[in-house]
């Protein structure tokens, strides 16, 4: 289930990066934008947010609005559960997105479609069809009553096979309608005008299967998102833990057991205070596939995670000069198995990971982890890839 059926309001520190439709779009209404040094140290343009609905942002990733979400903060664990909200509210909107444009390249190779085109070639129905959001609400605005009967008898299949399949419990059953409901309403205007254009034309059932096959296979995909959200929160905990040990070696140099001492509730306040005044942060981005435009990119995601201090001037170079002797490139799994023994988290973040590589494999997202390292800044930075 999405955040935004759990919390109206996630409170995080938000950078927003705009494409250039985006800022477009801020600009025509008279909306300041801001200009943003990120963790990799490129200069971008967007909105910052500290209270924001996920409903916003989703609509905003739908119409293309953002290219990059990023956060910073010292210390996550009071912001588990928004952190984890935002990552699965990014990925959902990511599947809606993918979702609408299988359906379109599935519908123009329905034979309904294929025999309109040889009737009207200078009328096609084709990848480079172009209508308006205006246009197309002009066509659909008496049509209501044709797309809930359609989408109706799109989805009755569907639900009847959720609700008589013995292998789901009761929470499964609920959670994979309303999911199949989602998707469904996140269908683009093109993809309805093309619904209700060839309703009643004969091969429209080629339609129809076409569009449940791929609400299934996107209903399976969706299980994905709790994974990455566990797993990017783990990763998270770990680089702010990895960065209060080292400032309490420095605030507590007579301490032996520093592992014992952060787990002061007291003491780790106190050091995660410190490492608020020195801007010691963890940053986590969200980067989105291409726009529209950007043919064979629009599903994919990369989050980047890095600990280092947000002064720090020389993040960039080094990032482009990973293959230098002072760097070493390594996946995550390899990561986790050479962090120090005892060091907590190793463990469940291999349970986690390994969790997420079988839940990538079984939906075919293709999934990837990447690690660089530099010694000479102790900066980590740790970059999950994934293609829906």
């Amino acid at each position: 289930m999405s955040a935004s059926d759990k919390k109206f309001i996630i409170e995080l520190p938000l950078k927003v990066i705009l494409t250039e439709d985006g800022a477009s779009n801020f600009i025509s209404h008279n909306k300041k934008l801001m200009r943003f040094r990120l963790a990799d140290n490129v200069d971008e343009y967007g909105i910052s947010l500290n209270k924001f609905s996920p409903q916003s942002i989703q609509s905003m990733i739908l119409l293309d609005y953002i290219s990059k979400i990023e956060i910073s903060m010292s210390e996550f664990v009071s912001s588990r559960q928004e952190v984890m909200d935002l990552s699965k509210v990014v990925v959902y909107s990511l599947l809606y997105k993918q979702f609408d444009r299988d359906v379109y390249a599935a519908l123009i190779q329905c034979e309904c479609v294929r025999k309109h085109n040889r009737a009207n070639p200078s009328h096609l129905i084709d990848e480079k069809t172009k209508m308006s959001e205006r246009q197309l609400r002009s066509i659909l605005q008496n049509k209501e009553t044709i797309i809930q009967s359609t989408r109706r008898s799109i989805l009755d299949p569907i639900w009847k096979a959720i609700m008589t399949n013995p292998d789901y419990s009761d929470e499964e059953k609920n959670i994979y309608l309303l999911m199949s409901e989602k998707f469904m309403n996140r269908l683009g205007l093109m993809n309805w005008y093309i619904i209700t254009l060839f309703h009643k034309a004969d091969g429209a059932n080629e339609m129809f299967i076409a569009i449940r096959n791929l609400l299934s296979s996107y209903m399976e995909k969706s299980k994905v998102a709790e994974y990455i959200s566990v797993m990017v929160m783990e990763l998270a905990l770990n680089n702010e833990n990895t960065n209060i040990r080292k400032e309490a070696r420095n605030m507590y140099q007579d301490v032996e057991d520093i592992d014992a001492l952060i787990f002061d509730p007291e003491v780790r306040a106190k050091i995660v205070a410190e490492l608020q005044r020195n801007h010691e942060l963890v940053f986590i981005s969200w980067k989105l596939g291409g726009g529209s435009s950007s043919i064979g990119k629009q599903g994919k995601l990369s989050i980047t995670l890095y600990n280092k201090d947000d002064e720090f001037q020389e993040v960039k170079e080094n990032i482009d000069n990973a293959k230098s002797s002072n760097t070493a490139k390594k996946t995550l799994i390899d990561f986790y198995r050479e962090l120090p023994d005892g060091q907590e988290g190793t463990d469940l973040g291999l349970y986690y990971l390994s969790y997420l590589d079988d839940a990538c494999k079984k939906v075919n997202v293709k999934f990837e982890s990447l690690v660089n390292q530099f010694s000479a800044s102790e900066l980590t930075v740790i970059t999950l890839n994934f293609n829906f």
